[in-house]
């Protein structure tokens, strides 16, 4: 499993997420979160970023953090994790009047009703940072404890 360590670091990293997402959620909405367990952007800490950074980490460790590579997947990383605050957190905005909008305008007049958009997309700063800490944390504990 060793030679496979830049996969299998990232992908259980991604799992702790989704977990830590899921159980997060539940406690803060007082049920449980199914949907959260397998499906769900938004939320913390980010997902995609810890899967994104825990990579980071491990090459960073593994190969050295003046390497091209660490270089590489970094910049990968500080995209994905623009991408969650900027870019997907716009959307979120926009999903949200647009959910106010049709919900206003076809709530009377409308039968055949109006597709709920989807409103949690992004990320705010503290899960993306929730998200790099649980990266660092399993690159880490991979790299000293387990391989």
């Amino acid at each position: 499993m060793k030679e496979y360590k830049y996969l299998v670091v990232p992908v259980v990293t991604l799992i702790v997420a989704q977990i830590l997402k899921f159980t997060i959620e539940s406690i803060q909405d007082k049920e449980l979160k199914w949907g959260r367990l397998l499906n769900g952007s938004g939320g913390m800490p980010s997902s995609h970023g810890s899967f994104s950074f825990s990579l980071t980490m491990m090459i960073g460790l593994n190969e050295g953090f003046s390497s091209v590579l660490f270089a590489v997947a970094l910049v990968f990383s500080l995209i994905i994790a623009y991408d969650a605050i900027g870019v997907r957190l716009e959307s979120e905005k926009h999903a949200q009047a647009l959910n106010q909008i049709s919900k206003e305008i076809f709530s009377k007049n409308y039968k055949a009703g109006f597709a709920h958009l989807k409103e949690e997309l992004g990320h705010n700063i503290l899960e993306i940072l929730g998200a790099y800490i649980l990266a660092t944390l399993s690159a880490l504990f991979f790299t000293y404890v387990v391989f």
